[in-house]
């Protein structure tokens, strides 16, 4: 009897032991646990701490980089200097008048190189940067890229601290992001999101749509977020935030970054020229729909269509023709217009890569050299006339300089949409001096532009010998 009970306390015993044993071994998120409670389940998951979203590394390291940006901008107005002045019409005495604004900026370098966005600082008169710590500096701006709504300015300071730049091409949707800035004058406020989107295109402020591809998100950005990080949970910058779709103006879902591989290249240009060289492809497209894919017995979706080559473009003279399929370019695969955008906006003019299409149902692989864009300041076209803000311009000629009694000067020899064409300036027109040098070449006025910390002011002469003069923000 002694033995029977026994024998039954040694197998209660190592049941127990084994029960436990597999317990223990299972991993705690290996599967649901189910249990009946009446006639509704109820589903537990057990979770390692490792698997919850962390951002305690990534905001500690990250916000003492991202800093508050005040901006004044100094609006004339004319007011009536008396009674009669008011009911007549006439304009009165110019007055000026401040405005101020905020956003954010991002320290992308310890000698004091800050990233914000263009809507930020346009037009401003006066920049102040405060730090983390509440230091506060007078910034000057470098330059500006308004197609991508990226900004570049610098503080005299050393030794700051920066958020080191990821590869925003590695997100991934669903992928854990804070972004950090300055909304409504909160400084340095944290807010978490996952990605949403990659390649979203947005109407721009004009109604336009811009040319790059953003990041999507649902971390809470409001007014003031502007020009701030975006960060993933290794403490790396991988986009500028910009924008917000909102009906209120306020934060209602979701809010957009420009990449930071974006990024990196537009501050190097702005760094390095003063102004973003855009490399141009040439071509019209539109994305595959269904009916287009039957149609050119196409294995999916991806990709673009190409509409249209334009004459002289690098895509013409890589031998891209109208009706290719342009599915890679650089070895990366093109799901739709966007993501071509963003990745020839990857390249400068000059630089080349392997395009890889398809031309009646058979795969091609092009080599092409990117070109300017025609509106670029400081390209070149075939006859030799330099690109200035949306016009083009050339050494004077003998007979143009004698005819007006000139030694030296600029000509005007078209006039484009941009910020001459807004000043008022007509074809024929020839500078003498900007910002108070002779220049008797383009590239003499583009190394003065470059110099300029902010303002353009140009003298010079129409076709009948009036002078005139002009001035235009940098």
């Amino acid at each position: 009897m002694k033995k029977n009970i026994i024998l039954v306390l040694v197998c209660a015993f190592a049941a127990a032991a084994a029960s436990y044993a597999t317990v223990r071994c299972t991993p705690a998120a290996s599967g649901d646990n189910l249990t009946q409670a009446g006639e509704s389940f109820h589903r537990t998951v057990n979770l390692d701490l490792d698997d919850y979203p962390d951002f305690t590394y990534a905001a500690e390291s990250a916000v003492d980089a991202v800093v508050y940006v005040k901006v004044t901008v100094t609006d004339k107005v004319s007011q009536p200097s008396s009674i009669f002045d008011f009911f007549f019409g006439y304009e009165g005495t110019p007055q000026q008048r401040e405005r101020v604004g905020s956003g954010s900026g991002v320290i992308i370098r310890e000698d004091g190189y800050i990233v914000t966005n263009n809507h930020v600082i346009d037009n401003a008169s006066k920049i102040e940067v405060t730090l983390n710590n509440n230091e506060t500096y007078e910034a000057k701006l470098v330059g500006t890229d308004p197609a991508t709504d990226v900004a570049l300015i610098k503080i005299e300071a050393n030794n700051l601290p920066i958020v080191p730049m990821g590869d925003s091409d590695q997100l991934r949707l669903g992928e854990w992001v804070i972004a950090i800035g300055s909304p409504y004058d909160l400084r340095s406020t944290i807010t978490a999101g996952i990605v949403s989107a990659k390649g979203r295109s947005m109407p721009n402020y004009s109604g336009e749509f811009k040319i790059e591809s953003f990041i999507q998100t649902d971390a809470a950005v409001n007014p003031g977020n502007s020009g701030g990080a975006l960060v993933n949970k290794a403490g790396q910058l991988v986009g500028i935030n910009t924008a917000i779709i909102s009906q209120t103006g306020s934060y209602t879902g979701y809010s957009f970054a420009v990449p930071v591989n974006i990024v990196k290249r537009i501050i190097a240009d702005l760094m390095d020229f003063g102004s973003v060289k855009r490399a141009m492809l040439g071509i019209t497209m539109q994305n595959i729909d269904k009916k287009l894919a039957e149609e050119l017995k196409l294995s999916s979706l991806n990709g673009v269509y190409v509409v249209e080559v334009a004459s002289g473009s690098a895509a013409e003279a890589a031998g891209i023709k109208k009706g290719d399929v342009l599915v890679k370019i650089g070895g990366v695969n093109l799901k739709d217009g966007a993501s071509v955008q963003e990745k020839v906006n990857s390249y400068r003019p000059g630089e080349n890569a392997e395009i890889t299409l398809i031309r009646d149902g058979k795969e091609l692989v092009l080599n092409v050299e990117f070109k300017a864009s025609a509106s670029e300041t400081g390209s070149v076209d075939e006859t030799g006339a330099v690109a200035f803000y949306g016009s083009r311009i050339q050494a004077a000629s003998k007979d143009v300089l004698k005819a007006l009694g000139a030694k030296k000067g600029v000509e005007v020899v078209s006039v484009g949409p941009g910020k001459l064409a807004d000043a008022g300036v007509s074809e024929g027109f020839v500078i003498l001096y900007v910002n108070n040098v002779a220049v008797g070449t383009p590239q003499d006025i583009l190394n003065i532009i470059k110099k300029s910390e902010r303002a353009v002011y140009v003298e010079g002469v129409d076709k009948s010998g009036r002078a005139n003069y002009f001035g235009f923000a940098k």
